[in-house]
């Protein structure tokens, strides 16, 4: 046995004895639907040790996503429904599947059509299941940009899209022109306009980003980060001074944000 083999047996041998007569109480409550969201959250965590370059907390953060990958299957193979065994051999058959580029003749090499590939064989596995409809099985779950840029894809690759970055942007004025629109109508005149409205406008900027190939969700995250790590200079600026933020007047905010947009270089976010 490998010593990767040996490691997973260890960690499969773990997670029955957490399960199992005397072990952790808390582990044996668990059910899918409770440990689900902890499974979210550590796809997260992976993706900021990435954001963040940092290769040991990486390493940390993918054994914390493997574990829930494991915790997942024990709970299956209690219910016999499945082991981790039958989720490696699904994973490994299925990215046969999805590369006959790689494992069939004739080889395909372009990326663009390893591509199209790989979507012809999900569309195709989707209609095995009978999952009908192009935006069938897009994950309710998925952060609501990146759902938005997805749907907007799915229904592009049968026809249903704007004809470029051009279109969209001009929808998105269309939408910001309803928003406020909305936003000037008395609030129970349509109490639920104004959030539809900026419901499409989001939609919208997701799929310009989508035809500008950018990711909305990474977008997002960056301009998040920006704005905490401009909001700390402030406080420390503020701090400094030794005036407290909230005596500060909107024309020193405005000072201190202007001071922090200077100083973007010259610190880390």
């Amino acid at each position: 046995m490998s010593r990767a083999a040996e490691d997973i047996e260890s960690l499969l041998e773990l997670m029955r004895r957490l399960r199992g007569p005397g072990g952790c109480p808390w582990d044996r409550e668990q059910d899918f639907a409770s440990i689900a969201p902890y499974t979210i959250e550590e796809a997260y965590e992976v993706a900021d040790a990435v954001a963040q370059g940092d290769m040991e907390r990486l390493r940390d953060e993918l054994g914390d996503l493997l574990f829930q990958v494991v915790f997942h299957a024990q709970l299956a193979q209690e219910r016999g429904a499945f082991d981790f065994a039958g989720v490696a051999q699904g994973i490994h058959a299925k990215l046969v599947r999805r590369h006959p580029h790689v494992f069939r003749e004739p080889r395909v090499l372009a990326s663009a059509q390893a591509l199209d590939a790989w979507e012809a064989q999900k569309a195709g596995e989707r209609a095995a299941r009978g999952a009908a409809g192009a935006l069938s099985d897009v994950p309710l779950a998925l952060p609501a940009l990146t759902r938005a840029a997805k749907l907007g894809r799915r229904a592009g690759r049968v026809g249903f899209d704007w004809e470029g970055a051009a279109g969209v942007r001009a929808k998105v004025d269309e939408e910001l022109a309803e928003l406020d629109e909305a936003a000037a109508a008395p609030a129970d005149a349509a109490p639920d306009r104004l959030a539809e409205e900026l419901g499409d406008l989001l939609f919208t900027l997701a799929n310009w980003a989508r035809h500008r190939d950018l990711d909305p969700e990474q977008a997002l995250r960056a301009a998040c980060l920006k704005f905490e790590h401009r909001f700390r200079l402030m406080e420390q600026a503020a701090t400094a001074s030794g005036k407290p933020l909230s005596s500060l007047t909107p024309e020193q905010w405005e000072a201190l944000w202007n001071e922090a947009k200077a100083l973007k270089g010259k610190a880390k976010t």
